[in-house]
């Protein structure tokens, strides 16, 4: 028998924990509302600044995201996810602290999408910041050390925007260096066959990857609408 919980908050099931950040988040990011066909409730991690989630196994945040998870399950979401590809380091943990099913990074869709491709394919992953996305990072979450990876440059307006909490939309500058970069991760790795996206501000440029290069995007927005499918699946008519 299922026992009904007791919920503040109704007709939302995925709740999606937020760095603390200030920046214009464009539509398409896991971040804005806007993006979701659901209803989402949000709940920022005032502790964790951009800086910090570079250098998360020191941070000491992985307390503030348990006790932001537990808040929004006690006020009635079903799941977690997270707006932070880097918080794949705290996947296991995050889930063995919450009652109900968490998603903690796009980087959770790598081990998938190398089995949907042929052989002699693999997955590359494009990143905010290469230099700190760490092998520990991806072993957390099933992936392999040598899956190639290419971040944004780190004067790039897409990371320094971003950094900075600049509030001016810079759509079409950050598309042509989130173009630029996947150009550069299949240009050096040829066998790549699907991208995974880890940031998820690369989500808005994920349909000009795929229409520029012709491989598939994975990225935070597939992952979350995956998730909520399990969470809420479509009921069908009887006939």
């Amino acid at each position: 028998m299922v026992v009904a919980r007791r919920k503040t908050f109704h007709g939302v099931s995925v709740g999606i924990l937020m760095v603390k950040t200030g920046f214009r988040r464009l539509p398409g990011d896991v971040g804005h509302a806007g993006t979701w066909d659901f209803p989402v409730q949000y709940r920022v991690v005032e502790s964790a600044t951009p800086d910090k989630m570079m250098a998360l196994q020191e941070s000491g945040l992985l307390d503030d995201f348990k006790a932001a998870a537990l808040d929004l399950i006690a006020g009635g979401v079903d799941g977690i996810a997270t707006t932070c590809g880097f918080l794949a380091l705290f996947q296991r943990e995050l889930a063995e602290a919450c009652r109900v099913p968490v998603a903690t990074s796009s980087l959770l869709q790598v081990p998938l999408a190398e089995r949907l491709l042929p052989a002699g394919k693999r997955v590359g992953i494009l990143t905010f910041s290469s230099e700190n996305l760490h092998a520990a990072h991806l072993e957390a979450v099933g992936v392999a050390a040598d899956t190639p990876v290419v971040g944004m440059p780190a004067g790039s307006v897409f990371v320094t925007s971003i950094k900075s909490g600049d509030v001016v939309p810079r759509f079409e500058e950050m598309r042509a260096e989130v173009l630029a970069a996947a150009d550069e991760l299949l240009r050096r790795h040829p066998d790549v066959g699907a991208i995974v996206s880890e940031c998820s501000n690369m989500t808005p440029f994920s349909a000009d990857i795929v229409e520029r290069f012709g491989v598939p995007v994975y990225d935070g927005v597939s992952l979350i609408n995956w998730f909520h499918a399990g969470l809420r699946p479509r009921r069908y008519p009887r006939s």
